[in-house]
């Protein structure tokens, strides 16, 4: 559950903001703020400042038909595609790719990270190569709208009324998937496509359904 568990911190322009917390939950309501302090120090050999809280890197590709709303930065080699819709708060890492309908609120995006077809993706962290396969979403808030909480052994507080999930490192989320509010994904782990997924998932595991998690053999 921890984030030095989940992430490798060298593949995000957020490493100071994770390096802060223990849990990735406790991050989210501190991303806006967190943009707001770097973007205005970030190289302005890398980045162009587009709007009054949107900093995107020089050689990021932005489709003329994306829609970016701010605090959010997109890093170097980006691609953000036709239709994307950023809502804001959002961290884009480097190479990563934001697809056609594909909505962003919120959250982080570690380097390389794909999200490349009709994916929601918000009060969420994804990690370094983390994979949504196409229609896969995280949905972040609960149908009695209560706070959402982890469950592990015990249940733990988030104490926040939207949180999406969390992705660690080289993480592949099958088509159509949908990741309850609170899912926790373990490095390494595949998601089989049409999947519902809560709780907390082992790195290095093939989640089949419910019934049926099993070690990946590396």
């Amino acid at each position: 559950m921890k984030i030095e568990s989940l992430f490798n911190l060298e593949e995000t322009i957020a490493k100071d903001l994770l390096q802060s917390e223990e849990y990735p939950w406790e991050v989210l309501p501190k991303i806006k703020d967190y943009i707001l302090k770097i973007g205005p120090n970030l190289d302005k050999n890398i980045f162009n400042q587009v709007d009054d809280e949107v900093w995107i890197a020089k050689s990021a590709k932005v489709a003329p038909t994306a829609s970016i709303a701010g605090p959010t930065i997109i890093d170097e080699n980006a691609e953000i595609r036709h239709c994307a819709f950023i809502r804001g708060k959002a961290i884009i890492g480097k190479n990563t790719v934001v697809g056609n309908s594909t909505e962003l609120k919120n959250c982080i995006l570690f380097n390389n990270v794909q999200v490349p077809h009709y994916n929601y993706i918000g009060d969420s962290i994804l990690g370094y190569k983390a994979h949504m396969g196409a229609g896969s979403i995280t949905a972040n808030i609960k149908s009695d709208k209560t706070n959402v909480v982890i469950k592990f052994e015990n249940l733990i507080e988030t104490n926040l009324r939207k949180v999406g999930a969390f992705l660690g490192d080289g993480v592949e989320v099958g088509c159509n998937s949908v990741l309850a509010p609170g899912t926790i994904i373990g490095k390494n782990s595949n998601i089989y496509p049409l999947s519902s997924v809560r709780g907390i998932i082992p790195e290095n595991s093939i989640y089949k359904n419910k019934n049926e998690i099993v070690e990946k053999k590396l």
